[in-house]
């Protein structure tokens, strides 16, 4: 006995054969018209450019839905008025089709929010579209409940929990949706916590990290008992992963572990001057895993957590970002010391990096076998551009104003005395 549903499409046919057709068509033209004058009307009132990250994403989706669900409200209120005088074959067919628009459109949008513009994003929007027209077609066809009367068929029993097919595509369904709205709430939230800053860095890098995973585990033990699934079921999976951490995922756990601790307890935050092991550099990012510490010369190295925190890190800006450089000279004995040390410090105060207070020094350190040994200190508060460009150009100058002095440089000079009379048939030196 065919059913409704599968009547649709023929009765579609032979009522485009009959003049009352033409109520329908009207209803559903002007429907659409209405609905894309205000979806035009939408896209022009939300286009403010200085809203915030979470109400251009609200406004997005508005945007994007305006048609498709004014479209849907429209279209049922006209298939409601028109029930009891005609027949509403095709608005029936008009409300599937502007749902699956809708869905569609939202996830797309969804998924343009979570996912990175790419290869990877055209393919889900193509899977997600055919899935979505598919069921559509099937709708219309009559086909869908004879194919999940089929799948709910096809079932397990776990103990007192019964598992089909049908159970967990819906499941799979659910927790996709889900994911997508958790991901995109989440980094909404880290953009907006990353913004705050009357916040510690600190603080901001370790509540985005923590907002994540816990929304994303809210999400999964809210739609799980939602679709029917036992959390119970779930118990032997944490066992299980409770092994893993304790025999072949130590070290992951301890590295993770070992992120928020330091990201708790301020030892070291991102735009901090550290020397970790023989890495020397900017500390320019912090993740869950590892720390990366960009070197002056371009290079990063990427540190795990468990590293940072089981060596000896020296923070060159941990309470202060000025820092010292020193830079050893050498003069002759026969130079003179007073001008030696004022061209010493008018060469380094030459330099635009180099800060007026503290002010810089020259120190004698040794008497040398060759020469006085000073040593020049200056102090800058840009660690981060690194110093070996400034030693370079302050080691030039000073060559510069010594030649211009007279001031020796000297280098190592022997003596060599021979003592006693030479052996006879010796050369004649």
């Amino acid at each position: 006995m065919p059913t409704n549903l599968e009547l649709l499409p023929l009765t579609v046919w032979l009522e485009l054969h009959d003049a009352q057709v033409v109520w329908q068509i009207a209803a559903l033209a002007v429907s659409l018209l209405l609905a894309g004058g205000f979806s035009m009307f939408a896209r022009r009132r939300l286009t403010a450019t200085d809203a915030g990250d979470i109400e251009r994403g609200i406004a997005g989706m508005v945007r994007r839905l305006a048609f498709p669900l004014c479209g849907l409200a429209l279209v049922l209120t006209a298939r409601w008025a028109l029930t009891d005088h005609h027949s509403v074959s095709l608005l029936k067919v008009a409300v599937p089709l502007l749902t699956a628009l809708a869905i569609i459109r939202a996830c797309a949008y969804m998924l343009k929010l979570v996912l990175p513009a790419g290869g990877t994003l055209a393919v889900f929007e193509r899977t997600i579209s055919w899935l979505v027209w598919t069921g559509f077609a099937l709708h219309v066809l009559g086909f869908a409940p004879a194919i999940i009367d089929f799948f709910d068929d096809i079932n397990i029993h776990v103990g007192k929990q019964k598992i089909s097919l049908l159970t967990v595509g819906e499941a799979a369904v659910w927790i996709v949706i889900t994911l997508l709205l958790t991901l995109w709430i989440s980094r909404l939230a880290e953009e907006r916590l990353m913004a705050a800053q009357r916040m510690e860095i600190t603080l901001r890098v370790t509540l985005a990290k923590l907002l994540r995973p816990l929304l994303v585990l809210f999400a999964l033990l809210m739609v799980l008992p939602a679709v029917g699934i036992d959390l119970t079921a779930l118990s032997v999976f944490g066992g299980a992963l409770g092994v893993g951490i304790g025999f072949g995922l130590q070290k992951i756990a301890s590295n993770y572990i070992s992120g928020f601790i330091i990201l708790l307890d301020h030892s070291v935050k991102i735009g901090d001057i550290v020397t970790i092991e023989k890495n020397n550099g900017r500390l320019s990012k912090m993740t869950a895993r590892y720390v990366v510490v960009r070197s002056a010369d371009g290079t990063e190295a990427l540190i795990p957590n468990e590293t940072v925190i089981t060596s000896t890190v020296v923070n060159h800006s941990y309470s202060d970002t000025r820092v010292c450089i020193t830079l050893p000279v050498q003069i002759g004995y026969n130079s003179d010391l007073d001008v030696a040390t004022r061209l010493l410090i008018e060469a380094a105060r030459a330099q635009p990096r180099v800060l007026e207070t503290p002010e810089p020094r020259v120190l004698i350190t040794a008497f040398g076998d060759n020469g006085i040994n000073l040593e020049l200190g200056v102090w800058i508060g840009d660690p981060e551009f690194g110093g070996g460009t400034l030693r370079s150009d302050i080691y030039y100058a000073i060559w510069r104003s010594f030649k211009a002095n007279g001031i020796e440089i000297p280098f190592p000079q022997r003596e060599v005395r021979l003592l006693g009379t030479p052996p006879a048939g010796a050369p004649a030196v």
